[in-house]
């Protein structure tokens, strides 16, 4: 009955609301109005005078991390005067983000922004985007460089992935076993951070043992599953990282359900709203992540300013978002923020 309620209640948080009017393959936005789409060219030329339209592809729909980014993109999209697609799979595939860029090849749009779910399978198509004339960037989890022109990254993957292992290693008293949820298996910015949380371990935590990384593709019940069966596979386990939204507070319940909250740390990157509860009754102890809705407001405002023929630049003010760093070919938003039981009620997204 607790794990019923429990999807029950994950399932309530990662419902995805309807902004605008919405057609059969993408809610299209622009200052609150339905658009219709330009029809296909061979070789596209960009109009600077607008409106332009940039199509944002997630990792996956509906999870309440992906719904924020969308709001941010959404409203970047009314404040600058672009359309605004949003669309993802239903599932953390890049076989699904395949199929949906290839519908927006065919709409013509000025921009795709894809959070990759696989950095080389997603190749093909995204150099098909490019060579009709659309630009590609990437955010949240990149591709190879040779398929877009620039990353919006959120926060330095080192110092992430170095930081999530600290507030672990805080809570263990630097000792013991522990294990890492992660989302897709092949999402480079999730492998990036557990990159750094390794090397991290082996250069400050001799006494702390890493004994399993599991994916649970951004699904909430594969990440209770997930969680329940380490928590048998190893009695003396002592913590549980989770580098992607929706793994913390299902490692969370899933300790709490199994009375074990003395006993065994849950840290990671996950939103406050989504964490709220867990920090306060002590089910878990940390979690990091940053603004998603300015990740959203960012990607379009960088997306507008490509087609204008201005790339970022380190130190640029952005409308809403403030000062960002780039370097070479990747913009970083900013840095990561902890929500503890003492500081979540001042965040809600």
């Amino acid at each position: 009955m607790k794990y019923l309620l429990f999807l029950f209640i994950l399932i309530i948080l990662a419902g995805c609301g309807v902004i605008g009017n919405k057609s059969s393959k993408y809610e299209i936005v622009y200052n609150g109005e339905v658009n219709g789409a330009k029809k296909p060219m061979d070789i596209k030329e960009h109009r600077k005078d607008g409106p332009y339209t940039i199509a944002l592809v997630p990792k996956i729909e509906g999870i309440p991390y992906f719904n924020a980014v969308r709001d941010g993109a959404l409203e970047a999209g009314e404040d600058l005067g672009i359309n605004v697609l949003y669309k993802g799979p239903s599932t953390a595939t890049w076989e699904q983000q395949e199929q949906i860029i290839e519908e927006l090849i065919e709409q013509n749009v000025d921009v795709i922004a894809v959070a990759a779910n696989d950095p080389i399978k997603l190749g093909t198509v995204l150099q098909k985007a490019k060579e009709i004339g659309i630009e590609v960037i990437t955010w949240d989890s990149d591709t190879n460089p040779e398929f877009r022109s620039f990353f919006i990254n959120m926060v330095n993957p080192e110092i992430l992935g170095r930081h999530i292992l600290d507030t672990l290693a805080w809570e263990v008293k630097e000792q013991g076993n522990y294990a890492i949820m992660t989302g897709s298996s092949t999402a480079a910015n999730l492998n990036e951070w557990i990159k750094w949380i390794k090397i991290h371990n082996m250069e400050y935590y001799p006494d702390m043992k890493l004994v399993e990384i599991v994916p649970t593709n951004e699904d909430q019940n594969n990440a209770y599953l997930a969680a329940r069966n380490l928590l048998k596979k190893y009695p003396d386990l002592k913590g549980i990282i989770g580098v992607s939204t929706l793994n913390p507070p299902a490692a969370a319940y899933a300790v709490k359900d199994a009375g074990r909250t003395s006993e065994i740390k849950v840290v990671g990157v996950s939103s406050p709203r989504l964490m709220k509860s867990y920090l306060k009754e002590g089910a878990a102890q940390t979690a990091t992540l940053w603004s998603p809705q300015k990740l959203g407001y960012l990607t379009v405002s960088l997306a507008k300013n490509l087609l204008n023929g201005e790339k970022p630049k380190d130190g640029q003010k952005i409308r809403n978002i403030g000062s960002i760093e780039f370097d070479d070919d990747m913009v970083i938003m900013g840095q990561p923020i902890d929500f503890t039981k003492e500081n979540v009620d001042q965040y809600d997204f």
